[in-house]
């Protein structure tokens, strides 16, 4: 095999992942219509079809645990906007800080790995404030942990990272070192197909 032809399948699902997950994805969006009312699963399927990366992405974001499913459809640029929507923050990107130089200016105890590096290698971006707001109007998420989202320069250059959770029915935003890590505390991506 090329190196070309190692790339390509690394980042697609064999046929059948590539059918049973979209049973579960197919499976979740009916059982949730109240984050999609007038979206269609076939017009979704249509475009994970034609982009089997997105659907590798979003296999990489159920194997983590974050559920991923479809919240928005972005009319001015054709895509559908899928955030990771489990209830707790997933389970398979805990522990972590938030990017790789906060990773590695820790003198002791470091993470495995950060949030920023772990959420490129799957091909998702971290939720902004905004994006974590409109998710918890489509219910209650993080009420036991905690989400890094994207953080802006200025913090970040001063040292520190942004999180946020949902306690006392409002959605809290708040600050930490970057190198700072949690085993209640992940990260929730957004993927655009």
């Amino acid at each position: 095999m090329t190196e070309k032809t190692n790339n390509q399948s690394a980042k697609e699902l064999s046929t059948e992942q590539r059918e049973e997950f979209l049973g579960v994805l197919k499976t979740r969006f009916e059982k949730n219509m109240n984050r999609h009312e007038e979206l269609e699963w076939e017009k979704v399927q249509t475009k994970l079809d034609a982009h089997p990366e997105k659907l590798w992405s979003l296999h990489a974001m159920e194997e983590t645990g974050g559920e991923p499913d479809v919240v928005e459809y972005d009319e001015a640029k054709e895509e559908y906007i899928f955030f990771d929507c489990s209830a707790e923050s997933p389970k398979g990107r805990r522990s972590v800080c938030y990017d790789l130089e906060a990773l590695e200016a820790r003198k002791k105890h470091k993470p495995e790995n950060n949030a920023l590096d772990m959420a490129a290698d799957m091909g998702i971006e971290l939720l902004t404030e905004q994006q974590y707001r409109a998710l918890q109007k489509l219910g209650d998420f993080d009420k036991k942990t905690s989400s890094w989202i994207q953080t802006p320069a200025d913090i970040r250059e001063r040292g520190g990272a942004i999180f946020c959770d949902f306690r006392y029915g409002h959605v809290f935003v708040y600050h930490n070192g970057a190198d700072s890590y949690y085993g209640s505390r992940g990260f929730r991506g957004s993927l655009r197909v």
